[in-house]
């Protein structure tokens, strides 16, 4: 039952990753065709197809391997400057640039002279290319919503899950009392497990992060109230200062850096609280924020993953991952001992994650990703305004073939950086369990 789970989990994540790419290229195929571009090409995937069926003057159709997907527009490059699309040359970055606009002019048909990707105006080019990306950004806010929003938030809670027996500092990292220890204040007031906690020296409290900036910030008495077993009691407890973990803006523990606070001691049980629109569109914000740091990081986290790859090093829980990566935890999602409805909780939120990376990474300024497109248009815009305003002649489109050969490059590093996570993800992949 643990494998059939597996392979469950597998194929429904590749079958999200599929519906995700589809949704990307729609937004690409949607506005493309809202501006009169000819688009003979709608692909999910790479390699061999698999099925396709032409609708109109456009090939619809899914590919082997699902890392990936494209339109194909006309004139996507404009001419050279003989005006021609068919020039070779011996230099071989010269070759690549040819490639690819005469690539751009593939299925040419009469009339496509007014239909050509290059001949729109550079918003509409922007749009055109920011389309599929921004697709990727609106299923991933529409699925982080409304997760959070039906299944609540998975998050340290006011109800206590243990109570300490003693006062022990968090720096020495040990759990045994010793006789020296003196009692923790919540045993001595009187707090169990279970007990909900209400309110702090009567200020009402329904949030753990709330509450332990409160606790933290007190020494000496205070009335703790809680509920339990349904009526209200307030229970006395006279907090001490102690040496703590530290915690950032946010609430997060900071790894081996501690403050000495004021110090009740008891640990919170952890669930799901419902959150409103506007603390959704907050945590939004926040893994928006992450992922943006996240991918500015990328590039330093280059040797532990090769160490974990090829040297049996320990794989970081923030390593990058990839689709087979992915795969493998959804797969582990599927196995988890908790209710179905949280299992689907968990793997939307891995899929939405996934579609904001998408977006994230496709938005970089570099050839052959969206970006680059989106730059290059932007520059077009920037050269042609510039020369109306001081009165000079048009310098007509920007040539985003002439970039081709740093978009070989790029593509070569990305290819490297895609091999490398995979073997990673095969070899010593990260576990949620």
């Amino acid at each position: 039952m643990t494998h059939l789970m597996t392979v469950v989990g597998i194929i429904v994540f590749l079958v999200g990753l599929l519906l995700s790419i589809a949704w990307h290229e729609l937004g690409h195929l949607s506005t493309a065709k809202m501006f009169g571009i000819r688009v003979p090409q709608y692909m999910v995937g790479f390699g061999p197809t698999v099925w396709s069926r032409k609708k109109g003057e456009t090939e619809y159709g899914i590919k082997a391997i699902p890392m990936g997907g494209y339109i194909r527009m006309i004139g996507m490059f404009p001419p050279g400057e003989d005006g021609k699309v068919t020039v070779r040359s011996t230099s071989p970055f010269r070759t690549m640039i040819e490639d690819a606009r005469s690539a751009a002019y593939e299925e040419l048909q009469p009339g496509d002279d007014k239909r050509l990707f290059y001949t729109r105006k550079p918003w509409k080019r922007v749009i055109v290319m920011f389309a599929g990306p921004f697709m990727n950004l609106v299923l991933a806010v529409v699925i982080f919503i409304g997760t959070l929003m039906t299944f609540g938030l998975n998050t340290q809670t006011t109800t206590v899950s243990t109570v300490s027996a003693c006062v022990i500092q968090q720096s020495e990292q040990r759990d045994d009392c010793t006789a020296k220890d003196p009692e923790a204040p919540a045993k001595a007031a009187g707090l169990r497990p279970g007990d909900k906690i209400v309110a702090f020296d009567g200020r009402p409290t329904d949030d753990w992060s709330s509450l332990q900036k409160d606790i933290r910030a007190t020494t000496g008495p205070a009335v703790i109230t809680v509920e339990r077993d349904g009526k209200r009691l307030d229970l006395h407890a006279n907090l001490i200062a102690n040496k703590v973990a530290k915690t950032d803006e946010d609430g997060r523990y900071v790894k081996d850096q501690y403050v000495t606070a004021g110090f009740l001691g008891f640990a919170p049980a952890v669930g799901y609280v419902d959150q409103s629109f506007g603390q959704s569109l907050d945590q939004m914000g926040e893994m928006f924020e992450a992922g943006v740091h996240s991918l500015i990081a990328l590039p330093g986290k280059v040797p532990a993953l090769w160490d974990a790859a090829f040297n049996g090093a320990e794989r970081q829980t923030d390593s990058p991952m990839g689709i087979v990566g992915a795969a493998r935890v959804s797969g582990e999602i599927f196995n988890l001992d908790i209710p179905p409805q949280y299992q689907l909780e968990f793997f939307l939120k891995l899929l939405a994650g996934f579609n904001l990376s998408l977006f994230l990474f496709n938005m970089l300024p570099l050839l052959p990703l969206d970006g680059g497109h989106i730059a290059g248009a932007l520059w077009e815009s920037v050269r042609r305004t510039t020369a109306k305003v001081f009165r000079r002649p048009d310098p007509g489109p920007f040539d985003v073939a002439r970039l081709m050969p740093v978009a070989y490059v790029v593509a070569g590093v990305f290819v490297c950086f895609t091999v490398l996570v995979m073997v990673a993800d095969l070899v010593n992949p990260i576990k949620i369990s």
